[in-house]
C-alpha cells in the first residue's frame, strides 16, 4: 500500500478546519503548510475526511484487538473499548481490558437473571389482578399536537442549486433580486438566475441559467483559488469576488470578467463596494487594505497596518473601517495617510465590523466572546456586551430605525457565536433583548429580512432557522445534509438562500 504523504495529510487537516468553521485557523495552517502549492486535487477529498479516517483507524485497532483475543465471542458493536483506550494503549493491554469487562458483564447478567426470576411471578400476578382478564394492554397515549412546533419548510418550497464541487462559503442576492451569487472552495463563483415562482411537488434542482465564474484558467494550475468573499454593487450590475490567491475580480451580471485587481500578497477575506460604486475596498491577511478605482482598475490608495484584515466596511463613500487581527479597529479616509480614528478594547482578533444604517454607530465582534458598540465621538466603546460564552463569528444590524425604509421600528443588532446561540441586542438601551437558543452547533451566519421582522440563521448543525424577531421563536426551519456558512434574503423578503456544504438552497417562504 502506498504511504500517506505529509502533503495529503496537511490538506486533509486544512479541509477539516474549513469544514468545522475555523476559517482563520485554516488560513494560518494553510499558509504554513503551503497548501496553495499542494498538488492534491481538493475535489477528490470527500466531506469530513479527517474524522472518517481517524474513525476507521480506531475501528481497525478495535477489530485487531478482538481478533487477537483468545475469547471467540467477539462483539460486533465494539462496545468494550473507548476511542481514547485504542489510541493510548497497546494490543496486550486492550486484550486484558476486554477480558475483564466481558467477565464483569457476564457476572452482572447472571446476577440480574437471578433477581428477575424472583420478581417475575409476583409482578405477573399483580398485573393480572390489576387488569382482570383483559387482553393485550393498550399502548400509552402519544400527544400529536404540534401547534407549538416550528413549521418545517416543505420540499416543494426548496430549490437546490447544484454544480459546485467543494464547500460554498458565501452567497449574496443582487439588489435587483433575481440574481444570486455564490462563492466556493472549488475556485469558482456562480451567478444563478432565480425564478419568482415556488416549487411544485419536490425539491427543484439546478435552474438552467447559471454563469460559472472561473478563478483558475485550468485545473493544472497549482494554486488553490478558493473564493472567500463576494459583494454586489448598489445597482446590481457588477459583482466583485475575493479569493485565496489575493486577487480581487470584477464581473458583470452576465459572468464576464471585466477587471483583475492584483496588489495583495495574501488572502482577501473581505471586500465591499462603496454606495456610489466608484470605489471597491479589499482587506487582506497581508496587512493591507486597498481602495480600488473601479473605472481604471488601479489602486487608488493602499493602507498598511501591523496585522491582517478580517473585515472591512464603508462608513460613507470615502471613509471606512477595518477590523484587524491585532485586536484593533482603524477608521480611515481616502486621501489621508494615517487612520483618522483608532478603537482599542478587544482582547483578541476581530472577526466582523458593521456600521449601523445611519452611520453613527460601529459594531464589532471578536474571538474574545464580546460584542462592542463604538461611536466616532468617543474613544472608548459605548456598550460592551458579554453574554456570549464563546467566540463570535458575525454581527448584523437590522434594516430598521434612522436611515432605513423602516424608520419607526427599533434598531437591533444580531450576533452569532460558537456557543450555538444567536443574540439580539437593544443598542439604544444597551441590553440583551433575546437569546435565540435553537441551534446545537456553531452558528456561522445571520441575516435580517428587509422589513426587519424576521431573522434567518445558519449553523454547522445543518439547520437553517427563521425566527420571529418580535416573539423570539422559530417560525420556519429546514434541516439539510451539511453545515451552513452563509444565509441571505432577497430584496423582496420572500426568499432566503443558504450555503449547505457543496450546494446552495433557495427557500420560498411565502407559504
Amino acid at each position: 500500500m502506498a504511504s500517506l504523504t505529509s502533503d495529503l495529510l496537511n490538506y486533509i487537516v486544512f479541509r477539516y478546519l474549513q469544514e468545522s468553521g475555523f476559517l482563520h485557523s485554516a488560513f494560518t495552517f494553510g499558509h504554513e503548510a503551503r497548501i496553495n502549492k499542494s498538488t492534491v486535487d481538493g475535489n477528490r477529498i470527500p466531506f469530513n475526511t479527517l474524522v472518517k479516517l481517524v474513525q476507521k483507524g480506531i475501528q481497525y485497532l478495535e477489530l485487531e484487538t478482538n481478533l487477537s483475543n483468545d475469547d471467540t465471542d467477539m462483539d460486533e458493536d465494539f462496545r468494550f473499548l473507548e476511542p481514547l483506550d485504542l489510541i493510548t494503549k497497546n494490543v496486550s493491554e486492550l486484550q486484558r481490558m476486554i477480558k475483564e469487562k466481558k467477565e464483569k458483564v457476564q457476572k452482572d447478567k447472571s446476577n440480574a437473571d437471578n433477581e428477575l426470576d424472583h420478581e417475575r411471578e409476583p409482578a405477573r400476578d399483580r398485573e393480572k389482578e390489576k387488569n382482570g382478564n383483559a387482553g393485550d394492554l393498550e399502548p400509552m397515549d402519544i400527544c400529536t399536537d404540534s401547534t407549538s412546533l416550528p413549521c418545517e419548510i416543505s420540499s416543494c418550497d426548496v430549490m437546490a442549486l447544484e454544480g459546485h464541487t467543494s464547500e460554498v462559503f458565501v452567497c449574496a442576492w443582487s439588489p435587483e433580486g433575481s440574481l444570486l451569487a455564490s462563492g466556493s472552495g472549488d475556485s469558482t463563483a456562480r451567478i444563478w438566475t432565480i425564478g419568482d415562482g415556488p416549487g411544485n411537488s419536490t425539491i427543484q434542482r439546478m435552474p438552467p441559467n447559471v454563469k460559472v465564474l472561473k478563478h483558475l484558467e485550468s485545473r493544472a494550475t497549482e494554486e488553490n483559488n478558493d473564493v472567500t468573499t463576494l459583494d454586489w454593487n448598489s445597482k446590481g450590475t457588477l459583482l466583485a469576488t475575493g479569493s485565496y490567491d489575493g486577487q480581487a475580480r470584477i464581473w458583470n451580471r452576465s459572468g464576464l470578467l471585466l477587471k483583475t485587481l492584483n496588489k495583495h500578497e495574501g488572502t482577501i477575506f473581505s471586500l465591499k463596494w462603496n454606495k456610489k460604486g466608484d470605489y471597491l475596498l479589499s482587506g487582506s491577511t497581508d496587512r493591507t487594505a486597498v481602495v480600488w478605482n473601479v473605472k481604471s482598475g488601479e489602486s487608488k490608495q493602499q493602507f498598511n497596518f501591523n496585522s491582517g484584515m478580517l473585515d472591512v466596511d464603508w462608513l460613507d463613500n470615502s471613509s471606512f473601517a477595518v477590523g484587524s487581527t491585532d485586536n484593533k479597529i482603524y477608521v480611515c479616509k481616502v486621501g489621508e495617510n494615517q487612520p483618522v480614528k483608532r478603537f482599542s478594547g478587544h482582547k483578541n482578533e476581530i472577526n466582523a465590523i458593521k456600521w449601523d444604517p445611519s452611520g453613527s454607530l460601529l459594531a464589532s465582534c471578536s474571538e474574545d466572546t464580546t460584542v462592542k458598540i463604538w461611536s466616532m465621538k468617543k474613544d472608548v466603546c459605548l456598550h460592551d456586551f458579554r453574554e456570549h460564552s464563546k467566540e463570535i463569528n458575525t454581527i448584523k444590524w437590522s434594516p430598521t430605525g434612522a436611515g432605513t425604509s423602516n424608520p419607526n421600528k427599533k434598531l437591533l443588532l444580531a450576533s452569532a457565536s460558537f456557543d450555538s446561540t444567536v443574540k439580539l441586542w437593544d443598542v439604544e438601551q444597551g441590553r440583551l433583548l433575546h437569546s435565540l437558543n435553537g441551534h446545537r452547533e456553531v452558528v456561522y451566519s445571520v441575516a435580517f429580512s428587509p422589513n426587519g421582522d424576521y431573522l434567518a440563521s445558519g449553523s454547522l448543525d445543518n439547520c437553517m432557522h427563521i425566527w420571529s424577531v418580535k416573539d423570539a421563536k422559530i417560525v420556519k426551519t429546514y434541516k439539510g445534509d451539511g453545515g451552513i456558512y452563509n444565509v441571505c434574503w432577497n430584496k423582496e423578503g420572500n426568499k432566503v438562500a443558504a450555503c449547505f456544504s457543496n450546494n446552495v438552497f433557495v427557500f420560498d417562504i411565502r407559504s
